[in-house]
C-alpha cells in the first residue's frame, strides 16, 4: 500500500480524487453514453424477471402454524385471501443484537423501505415478516418503529426449512386454492434491493401483471399504469379512471416520443 502525501490530504483526511468538471454539454453527452448501458441492465432484469416467472414450483406439504395478532395462522391463512405471499424473515428474538428494545439492524433497515402495502394488495399480493419473537414484542416494537406489515411468530420448522434459520431472507409462495407451493427464494445482497413495489412484484411468479412482460400464456395482465392508484383509493374489480387513463396515455406517448428522439 503506498502512502499518501501531504498534498492529497486536507484537514488530516484524505482528499477526494473527484471527476472533471465539464460544460452543460459535456456532462448530458457523458450521461447519454451511460444511460444506454443503464437501459440494458432495465432490460436484463426484465429478461431475468421474465426467467423466474418460468421457474418450476415446489409444493409445500407441511402444515406450518404461526402466532398472530388474534391467534393461530396457518400458512395458508398468511395469503389473506390472496394468491400470492412474500414472507421476510426478520430476525428479532432474544440473542438478537438489540433485543429487546430492537430488531436486527439490517432487518430494521429493510422495514424502513417496504412500500405502502395497498399496492402489493392491489397485484393480489400479499407480503409478511415472520420471527421468532413473541406477539407482544412484536407488536410493541411495530408501534415503536411505525411499521405496518404483517408481522407472525415462527412456531415451528418453517425458517429451517426454508433456509432462513440462520440468516434473512425473502421466500415466495403461490396459492392455488388450498395447495401452496414456494416458487422463489432470494437472500443475502439480494435482500437489499427489496422494498418497493416493483422489486416485491418482479419476484412473485406473476410478475407485475402488465401487458408489456414476458408471461407464459393465461397469465394475468392489464395495461401498464392504468391500475395505479392512490393508496386509500384501490377499490375491489374498479374499473381504471378514464381522466387517469387519459393522463397516463398522454405520458405513455410523450416517453415514446422522447424514445424516438434520442434514437435519430
Amino acid at each position: 500500500m503506498t502512502k499518501s502525501s501531504e498534498n492529497d490530504r486536507e484537514g488530516g483526511q484524505l482528499a477526494m480524487h473527484t471527476p472533471p468538471i465539464v460544460s452543460p454539454q459535456a456532462w448530458d453527452a457523458a450521461r447519454q453514453q451511460l444511460l444506454v448501458k443503464e437501459k440494458a441492465q432495465m432490460r436484463a432484469h426484465d429478461a431475468l424477471a421474465a426467467e423466474r416467472r418460468r421457474m418450476p414450483w415446489m409444493a409445500v406439504e407441511q402444515a406450518y402454524a404461526f402466532e398472530g395478532p388474534t391467534g393461530t395462522a396457518s400458512l395458508l391463512d398468511l395469503f389473506e385471501g390472496r394468491r400470492q405471499l412474500i414472507i421476510y424473515r426478520a430476525f428479532f428474538e432474544p440473542g438478537v443484537f438489540g433485543w429487546p428494545e430492537h430488531a436486527c439492524r439490517g432487518c430494521s433497515l429493510g422495514a424502513d423501505q417496504v412500500a405502502h402495502l395497498a399496492h402489493l394488495n392491489a397485484r393480489d399480493t400479499t407480503l409478511a415478516y415472520v420471527s421468532r419473537a413473541p406477539q407482544a414484542d412484536i407488536a410493541r416494537l411495530k408501534a415503536r418503529m411505525g411499521w405496518e406489515m404483517p408481522w407472525y411468530t415462527i412456531t415451528d420448522s418453517f425458517d429451517a426449512d426454508f433456509g432462513v434459520d440462520q440468516w434473512h431472507g425473502h421466500n415466495v409462495f403461490f396459492r392455488d386454492g388450498a395447495r401452496v407451493f414456494r416458487t422463489y427464494f432470494i437472500n443475502s445482497r439480494g435482500d437489499e434491493a427489496m422494498g418497493s413495489t416493483w422489486s416485491y412484484l418482479d419476484a412473485t411468479p406473476l410478475g407485475r401483471q402488465e401487458t408489456w412482460e414476458d408471461s407464459p400464456e393465461g397469465y394475468p395482465q392489464s395495461a401498464p399504469y392504468k391500475w395505479w392508484n392512490w393508496h386509500d383509493s384501490y377499490a375491489a374489480e374498479a374499473s381504471p379512471d378514464p381522466k387517469w387513463v387519459q393522463v397516463s396515455d398522454a405520458g405513455e406517448a410523450a416517453f415514446r416520443d422522447l424514445d424516438a428522439g434520442a434514437k435519430v
